[in-house]
């Protein structure tokens, strides 16, 4: 029945609020893959956002109607509740239609006389709606409220909407609308959970934009870690963060925030969950990855299949689905469910951990097996298991974290009697810092009297212990162990020829040949390594990535890196240490290609973990990025901070190539603002550190160090603007760069020589700067010069004016923005759309600022009879009393803009 409470425009008070459209949050960040205006939503009849509570749907449909109406185009709105019948829906959508488009006539037989029952109402609606020249852009919220006969009349409107009508609907995962054959025919396209998650650079812009520089990208990242992108998590967290008085120390702590996240998840989320559903997720949160018959087995529950589905489809506890039926729970409530686990008998907890293990075991899954069989107490099962996935674990999948977790629990004796754990914590040790832990692991093998003239494997450690120079900067090393084995190894195993296939190739790439160096990878044996290109594979993508750096080709890398980034995200972890290598090479490219912020947040939360057991190489261009930018921010403090942590690390871990790298980039830093003393100083401790006779002194290692001090001392003549003085040792480093083949360092070297003949009156200098700029144009590098010296930056953008406007030469600084005058009194923008006439929209604009009907008419240039009429008709669509009201109801449809 329709209430009693009705109003002129022919709604009740009940119908009023549910065409009303709710308030677009303060802090709400437009995502630009989310915008309306995106391909993936353009031009589309229908859209479905189908996602549990907390994600958001309801804020981004009214961001949505805010772009719509910016485009001219009506928005009705509609707020779906659960005693909808399609008569009912028929008069909302009626309501809303007239409220949003200003026609106090539309849909008068729906509003003022006895509405049609079924979907008679609907399809009125829909023919009058397609006479009108409007178009409508219609909005249901919480469209699983409706009952069964109002979601068929809903799927009908779809299946029968105007051309000018677009639909918008969003619901709990639950509501069945039953329009599968629109989906599949692309006349309706699904938003789920996994497009609503913020992604790492959308939480660093939500954070920034609401904490500023309070809180940095190290500890929003870890913000993002915990909350995996959930948007209420994330809503959570920043309201925890708001209520401290230091937002950077309260994440520091991190276990204070996520207590307290962790209760307010509970209190929101699983204290509404009756017995059984609680005691259900209790005893499978032990487990990491889930699937119904997994589930059945360890809760011991026989309708575990439906209870699963069921609670994925209402709450937001399980977050991420993965192939096929798994599925993965939240890490808060997994550590929420987990503490309630531990509080059963142990007799309980065994059983569970017995029979996850039995079940993951039948099924190949040999290493959460193992795992759950340790705890279980079942020992002797658990050391075999893990001997039988380990080593697969490290070499297909990386996840060195696991065998080192287990190297942690095995007694030195099981490990020697399992010869295969002892290849897996080998290989591990050789790819961190830990690289002369796994020489002594190589020893205890290969002193096994069995292994001894066995061939594959002695060439399975020269691998392992090749990989440990690696990781120790020892690139003569590296080729001594490697050399020997370089033609026709003696291996079987296609993994193994895979790893040997990479060493070659970059054993070319130190000579000094990164194109020979691709060739060799791109010829290497491939072979079926499991789920995307497999562990070993990557290290092939990252060893051309690193070769397109080492050349400077930073739009190749970029194009390279940006699919392989995504990808070993998903596989690896975020925080795997390989992954953080593939980020930090991309960083860089990213940096030189201009783009600071996506740079950042590559490298946010990362750098940790490229200190532990990242690739020496990785680990410089992280940390000399994030110090370039801290410059270009004018944060001079940051970057000696952080090239200090780097002179650090590289003490830490004896690799004194980084200790050079770091003081060279002091001495660039130092000698943009011609510090002539502090340059001098920097190139003696250099000079003094080549002297030791302890560093390495092979050929490889001191050309790549040779190459950093000659720079050095070229930046210190600068410093000193000894012009004549800086010439000789740039010239001694583009001679050392050149044999390897070091593109990007190459032009900036030659950028530096042009910037000193220059100053030295030399005419040559100008035509040696353009080869530069055209260098690096063709490079994509367009931070080289201003990174290089800010005066040499001004020049090539002089110089690139007169010539080719698309050099890439970075600005200095961005143009400022005009500010307001304090007379200047700011002039709402209404919002262009088909409610109102071009002239009713700008005596809107000058109603927001006071204005009287005489002021209105002189600045319009029309009679006051004329704004009175315009006035009138305001009144009359916005269904308001006065002039002020009008303002009002226009802010509130969105018609009017605040004032900037």
């Amino acid at each position: 029945m329709i209430p009693d409470t009705t109003r002129p425009d022919g709604g009740s008070d009940d119908l009023l609020l549910r065409v009303s459209p709710p308030r677009v949050p303060r802090h709400l960040v437009a995502r630009p893959r989310l915008l309306a205006a995106d391909p993936a939503f353009r031009d589309v009849p229908a859209i479905l956002i189908q996602a549990p509570a907390g994600f958001g749907k309801t804020s981004l449909l009214a961001q949505w109607r805010l772009e719509h109406l910016a485009h001219g185009l009506v928005v009705a709105w509609v707020s779906a509740q659960a005693r909808d019948t399609p008569q009912r829906l028929a008069q909302a959508l009626a309501l809303a239609v007239r409220r949003a488009a200003g026609r106090s006539t539309f849909g008068h037989v729906l509003l003022d006389a006895a509405a049609p029952s079924g979907l008679e109402g609907i399809t009125i609606w829909l023919a009058e709606l397609a006479q009108t020249a409007l178009d409508v852009v219609l909005v249901v919220d919480e469209a699983e409220r409706l009952p069964a006969a109002s979601r068929e009349a809903l799927a009908y409107l779809l299946r029968n909407a105007p051309p000018n009508l677009r639909t918008v609907i969003a619901s709990r995962p639950d509501c069945n609308l039953d329009i599968d054959d629109l989906i599949a025919y692309g006349q309706c396209v699904v938003v789920g959970p996994a497009m609503l998650r913020f992604r790492l650079e959308e939480t660093l812009e939500l954070i920034h934009g609401r904490f500023g520089a309070s809180v940095d990208n190290d500890t929003a990242a870890r913000l993002h870690a915990l909350t995996e992108g959930w948007p209420l998590g994330l809503q959570l967290s920043l309201t925890v963060l708001a209520r401290g008085t230091d937002a950077r120390a309260d994440v520091a702590g991190m276990s204070a925030l996520g207590g307290q996240l962790r209760e307010q998840f509970l209190a929101m989320l699983l204290a509404n969950l009756d017995s059984r559903d609680r005691a259900f997720l209790t005893r499978i949160a032990i487990l990491d990855h889930l699937h119904p018959e997994l589930c059945r087995q360890v809760a011991g529950m026989d309708d575990a299949t439906e209870r699963l589905a069921r609670l994925s489809r209402d709450t937001p506890v399980f977050v991420a689905a993965e192939q096929g039926d798994w599925l993965r729970m939240h890490a808060l409530a997994r550590d929420v469910l987990r503490e309630g686990f531990g509080a059963l008998p142990p007799e309980v907890q065994a059983g569970a951990h017995a029979r996850a293990s039995g079940w993951l075991a039948e099924r190949g899954m040999l290493e959460d097996a193992a795992r759950h069989a340790l705890i279980a107490g079942q020992r002797e099962r658990a050391y075999e298991l893990a001997e039988r996935s380990l080593y697969e674990s490290i070499m297909t999948h990386g996840r060195q974290g696991v065998v080192l977790e287990w190297l942690a629990q095995l007694p030195p004796d099981e490990l020697d009697r399992r010869p295969r754990l002892l290849l897996a914590a080998a290989w591990t040790l050789a790819t961190s810092e830990r690289h002369e832990d796994a020489g002594r692991l190589v020893d205890r093998i290969l002193a096994q009297p069995q292994h001894a003239p066995d061939a594959p494997l002695r060439c399975e450690c020269a691998l392992i212990l090749s990989g440990g120079a690696v990781f120790a900067d020892d690139p003569d090393r590296f080729a001594a162990l490697h050399d020997p084995w370089a033609e026709a190894p003696p291996l079987r195993d296609p993994l193994l020829l895979q790893v040997h296939a990479n060493r070659t190739a970059y054993r070319t790439l130190l000579e000094g040949d990164p194109a020979l160096a691709r060739l060799r990878q791109q010829q290497s044996p491939r072979g079926d390594f499991g789920r995307g290109q497999g562990f070993i594979g990557r290290w092939g993508e990252l060893i051309i990535a690193l070769s397109y750096v080492w050349e400077g080709q930073v739009r190749l890398v970029e194009s390279l890196l940006h699919p392989a980034v995504a990808s070993a995200e998903a596989d690896l972890g975020r925080r795997n240490s390989f992954v953080c290598m593939l980020a930090a090479l991309l960083a860089a490219a990213l940096w030189e290609r201009g783009r600071p912020v996506d740079a950042a947040a590559l490298l946010a939360d990362r750098l940790d973990v490229l200190e532990r057991s990242g690739l020496p190489e990785a680990l410089l261009l992280a940390y000399r990025t994030m110090a370039r930018m801290a410059v270009a921010e004018g944060a001079e403090h940051r970057a000696v901070e952080l090239l200090g942590a780097l002179d650090a690390a590289g003490s830490a871990r004896a690799l004194p190539r980084l200790r050079i790298a770091s003081l060279v980039e002091l001495v660039r830093l130092h000698a943009r603002r011609f510090r002539a003393q502090s340059c001098r100083e920097l190139c003696q401790r250099i000079d003094a550190l080549l002297a030791d006779p302890a560093l390495p002194q092979g050929r490889l290692w001191r050309r790549s160090v040779d190459a950093m001090r000659d720079l050095a001392h070229g930046y210190a003549a600068i410093a000193a603007q000894d012009w004549r003085g800086a010439l000789a040792p740039l010239t001694q480093a583009s001679e050392l760069v050149q044999v390897v083949r070091q593109g990007r360092l190459e032009i900036e070297i030659l950028g530096l020589r042009a910037f000193a003949l220059d100053r030295c009156g030399e005419k040559r200098a100008a035509p040696m700067l353009r080869e530069a700029i055209d260098l690096a144009q063709s490079y994509g590098l367009v931070r080289i010069f201003e990174d290089a010296h800010p005066d040499l930056g001004a020049w090539a953008r002089q110089v690139a004016g007169e010539g080719d406007e698309h050099a890439p030469v970075a600005p200095a600084v961005a143009a400022p923005t005009r500010p307001v005058a304090a007379a200047e009194t700011p002039r709402p923008p209404a919002v262009r759309g088909m409610v109102l006439t071009p002239k009713e929209r700008e005596v809107m604009e000058l109603l927001a600022r006071s204005l009287s009907n005489k002021e209105i008419g002189r600045a319009m240039q029309v009679g006051e009879t004329t704004v009175k009429w315009h006035v009138k008709n305001l009144l009359a669509k916005l269904d308001a009393g006065t002039r002020k009201e009008v303002v009002v109801r226009a802010r509130i449809l969105g018609l009017l803009q605040p004032a900037p």
